[in-house]
C-alpha cells in the first residue's frame, strides 16, 4: 500500500473516532485526560513540529541550489515576476468566485443565526502598516529571522547570500556542491518524516475532530457548505483549467500526484508546514526543476491565499444578509481589491485570516464583531482552505516551470514517478 493511501485511511478513521468521542465521549474524563489532550495532543504536535523542523534547511538549502542552478540572476527574476503575478491572478479569480456563488446563492438570509447576533462580541487584531510589513522583508537580523521560521525574510537573505555565491566565482561553486549534499540528505530527511505520517495524522484529526464536532457546523450550515463548495470548484476548476492551459498535464495526473501533499495540508492547516511535502511532490513527482520550485513553492506559502480569499468572500456576503445590509457593486470591487491587496499586504503575520477579513469588513462598512459568528466553524475550514492553498501553489509553479522549460515530462507522465516506498534499513552482518 503507497504512503498516500495509509494517509487516506488514517485521516477517515481519526475523523470516525474524534466524532465519536466527541458525541459519545460526554463525561468521560479519561478520555479527555488520557487520549484527546494526552496522545492525540502528544504525538499529532509532535508531528507538527517535525514537520516544521524541516521547513527552514530545506529551503535554506533548497534555495541556494536553485538559484546556483539557475546561474542568471535576471532568470530568477523573471520566475520571480511571473510567479507574483499568477499568485495574485489565483486571489482575485477567488474572491470574484466567491462574491458571485454567494450572491446567487445568498447565505444567511434564513434568519436562523438572527437571535445570536446581539450576545456576539469580537475583537478583531489590528493589521500592521503595509510599510512596516515591506520594511520586515529585510531581516535586521539574519539568526533571529532564521530561529523564528519568518519565510519572506529567510527567502531574501537566502537569494541575496546565494546571488553572492555566484558573483563569488570558484569559492562559490565550492559551497554550492556542498548545498547539493545537504539538499539532498534533507530530502532524505523529509522521506522518514512521512513515514510516520499516517499516525501523526490520525492522532491530530481525532484531536480536531473530538474537539469540535459537527454539532457547531449544524446552525452555520449554509455557510460551511457554500465555502465547502466553492474550495472544490476552485480546486477543480480554476486550478486545473490554469495547469492544464498553462503547463499541459493533464488535470487527472495533477491531482493525483498532489493528493499526499493535500492530505498533508488538510491535517495541518499550515502552508507552512507543508512546504516540504509540496516541495517533494513538485520535484519528484510533478518533475518540476529544483531551480523554479525552490522559490515559487515557499513564496507561494508565504503569500498565495486562495482559500481565505474565498472564506472572506462568503463570510462577507453572509455577515451582510445575516445583518440586512445590502452591498453594492463598488463594495464588491472593493472587497476583490482588499483581499488581493490584504493577501500581499498580510504575508506571514500570525492570524492573516481574521486581519485580512477585518481589513475587508471595514471598508464595506459591516460590523467586525460579526466576524465572532464564524469562528465555530473556522477551523475545519481552515483546513481545506489550507490543501486549496498548497494546490494554487503547486499549479503556479508548474506553469512557471513550464514556460521556463524546466519541467521533466518523462517524470510528470510517470504515475510512479517520486512514489514514497516504504524504507528498508540497511542491516550490519557480523562475520563468525
Amino acid at each position: 500500500m503507497s504512503l498516500t493511501n495509509k494517509i487516506l485511511i488514517a485521516m477517515l478513521c481519526g475523523l470516525v473516532v474524534g466524532v465519536g468521542l466527541n458525541q459519545f465521549g460526554e463525561g468521560w474524563v479519561w478520555a479527555d485526560r488520557f487520549l484527546v489532550d494526552g496522545l492525540f495532543h502528544l504525538l499529532g504536535s509532535a508531528f507538527i513540529k517535525a514537520l516544521k523542523m524541516l521547513v527552514v534547511p530545506l529551503v535554506t538549502f533548497s534555495l541556494i541550489c536553485g538559484v546556483a542552478g539557475l546561474g542568471d540572476v535576471a532568470l530568477l527574476g523573471r520566475i520571480g515576476v511571473k510567479a507574483f503575478l499568477l499568485y495574485v491572478f489565483t486571489t482575485a479569480v477567488a474572491i470574484t468566485l466567491a462574491l458571485s456563488v454567494a450572491t446567487l446563492v445568498g447565505p444567511g438570509k434564513s434568519g436562523e443565526t438572527q437571535p445570536v447576533i446581539d450576545s456576539i462580541e469580537f475583537t478583531a487584531p489590528d493589521a500592521p502598516p503595509l510599510v512596516e510589513v515591506l520594511l520586515n522583508i529585510v531581516p535586521g537580523n539574519p539568526v533571529a529571522a532564521f530561529a523564528d521560521g519568518e519565510m519572506l525574510q529567510i527567502i531574501f537573505f537566502v537569494i541575496l547570500f546565494a546571488v553572492a555565491m555566484l558573483m563569488s566565482g570558484e569559492a562559490g561553486k565550492r559551497l554550492a556542491s556542498g548545498a547539493e549534499r545537504l539538499n539532498e540528505v534533507m530530502m532524505q530527511v523529509v522521506t522518514l518524516v512521512m513515514e510516520v505520517a499516517p499516525v501523526g495524522v490520525f492522532c491530530l484529526l481525532a484531536k480536531t475532530f473530538a474537539e469540535q464536532g459537527i454539532g457547531l457546523i449544524l446552525p452555520m450550515l449554509d455557510y460551511f457548505l457554500l465555502v465547502a463548495g466553492c474550495l472544490l470548484l476552485h480546486l477543480l476548476f480554476t486550478l486545473n483549467l490554469l495547469v492544464w492551459a498553462g503547463s499541459k498535464i493533464s488535470p487527472g495526473m495533477f491531482m493525483r500526484k498532489m493528493r499526499s501533499a493535500q492530505v498533508f495540508a488538510f491535517s495541518t492547516a499550515s502552508s507552512n508546514a507543508t512546504i516540504p511535502v509540496t516541495l517533494s511532490s513538485v520535484e519528484k513527482r510533478l518533475g518540476v526543476s529544483n531551480s523554479v520550485a525552490s522559490f515559487t513553492v515557499p513564496f507561494g506559502a508565504t503569500i498565495n491565499m486562495d482559500g481565505t480569499a474565498i472564506m472572506q468572500g462568503v463570510a462577507t456576503v453572509f455577515i451582510a444578509n445575516v445583518y440586512g445590509i445590502d452591498l453594492v457593486f463598488t463594495q464588491y470591487l472593493v472587497i476583490i481589491g482588499m483581499a488581493v491587496l490584504a493577501s500581499i499586504g498580510t504575508a506571514g503575520v500570525p492570524g492573516v485570516g481574521l486581519i485580512m477579513l477585518a481589513m475587508v469588513f471595514n471598508q464595506v462598512g459591516l460590523p467586525v464583531e460579526g466576524i465572532a459568528l464564524i469562528i465555530g466553524v473556522d477551523r475545519l475550514l481552515d483546513m481545506m482552505r489550507t490543501a486549496v492553498n498548497i494546490t494554487g501553489d503547486a499549479a503556479v509553479t508548474c506553469v512557471v516551470a513550464a514556460g521556463e522549460q524546466a519541467i521533466d515530462r518523462m517524470v510528470t507522465e510517470d504515475p510512479q514517478a517520486g512514489q514514497i516506498k516504504d524504507i528498508e534499513l540497511p542491516h550490519q552482518h557480523l562475520n563468525s
